[in-house]
């Protein structure tokens, strides 16, 4: 017995075109990733396609809008940071202090970052006048500004970023903070996401001088505001920080437990976690309070 063809069309033509990622053990984030990385994707791809001359519209032309956006990064733009005074401020602090030379790397690696910004903006606004020619690391630089994305040069030595803005306002809150600290000295809270080696912050101010490889450390996530942090007693030492966020989880926080992840709910105020060292290879006990372990505080649960 032969079976109609309709037999079939019917009961495929019900099924479901979106399969639920829950059949395969995945949380609806997932998907809500997935959908945003491929939107992403897509707009890029069409920006990118998009043609690169010059209209002749009464609108403002592309080399017109970078050129006025170059003009306003420029003048945002954080002052070179003068090596005899870092210098003497750090003399000041105390030069070999395990913190003091870790912002001597983080100062002289934006440093770089400045100087390349400025050199790379100035010479764009040149270019685009006529006054020098365009190279090839110009001409990106000039598509990737209109396109509000970070030049491919300027992403080697910094940080990456989902945009232009994001980019250039991380730079001026970095830049801050480093300059906050040389000119006030050793500030309460530490921006943890804001350096470039953020590990060597904690690796500092753990140890004490002790091996690496005898500290154990633990951590104990309070529900302290890094608004309402008090400097640490002198004889505990320890660093607030706060900046940072977890992905794939949620936190409780009246049980201070992990929990299921909410469909991406937008970042929530800051708490922070605080983070003992204790000399020799025992298991560090987590306790509230100071104790008498070294507390580093890391926000964004």
């Amino acid at each position: 017995m032969m079976m109609s063809p309709s037999l079939f069309r019917k009961p495929l033509g019900c099924t479901l075109t979106v399969i639920s990622l829950k059949v395969f053990g995945l949380h609806p984030n997932a998907d809500i990733t997935y959908q945003t990385n491929l939107a992403n994707e897509t707009l890029r791809t069409i920006i990118s396609i998009q043609p690169k001359d010059s209209g002749g519209g009464a609108g403002e032309t592309r080399e017109a809008s970078v050129q006025r956006l170059a003009a306003e990064m420029l003048e945002k733009l954080p002052p070179d940071y003068v090596q005899h005074e870092v210098k003497g401020q750090l003399k000041k602090m105390g030069p070999l202090q395990p913190m003091n030379i870790f912002l001597r790397q983080e100062v002289e690696r934006m440093q770089r970052v400045i100087g390349l910004v400025r050199s790379m903006l100035t010479d764009l606004k040149l270019a685009i006048d006529g006054t020098i020619i365009m190279s090839e690391d110009l001409r990106d630089a000039l598509d990737c500004m209109f396109d509000a994305r970070v030049p491919r040069l300027w992403l080697r030595p910094s940080w990456p970023s989902a945009s232009l803005g994001f980019w250039f306002s991380e730079l001026l809150e970095r830049s801050l903070q480093l300059r906050g600290w040389i000119s006030s000295g050793r500030p309460d809270t530490f921006w943890l996401t804001g350096f470039f080696n953020p590990q060597e912050i904690t690796r500092s101010n753990l140890t004490r001088g002790w091996a690496l490889d005898t500290v154990t450390l633990s951590n104990n996530v309070t529900k302290v505001m890094k608004e309402d942090v008090a400097p640490p007693p002198e004889e505990v030492g320890g660093v607030y920080i706060y900046g940072l966020f977890l992905d794939g989880a949620g936190w409780d926080r009246r049980g201070t437990k992990l929990c299921e992840a909410p469909p991406k709910p937008p970042p929530r105020g800051s708490r922070l976690r605080h983070q003992l060292s204790q000399h020799g290879r025992q298991q560090a006990a987590p306790r509230r309070g100071w104790g008498g372990g070294q507390p580093v505080l890391l926000s964004g649960l």
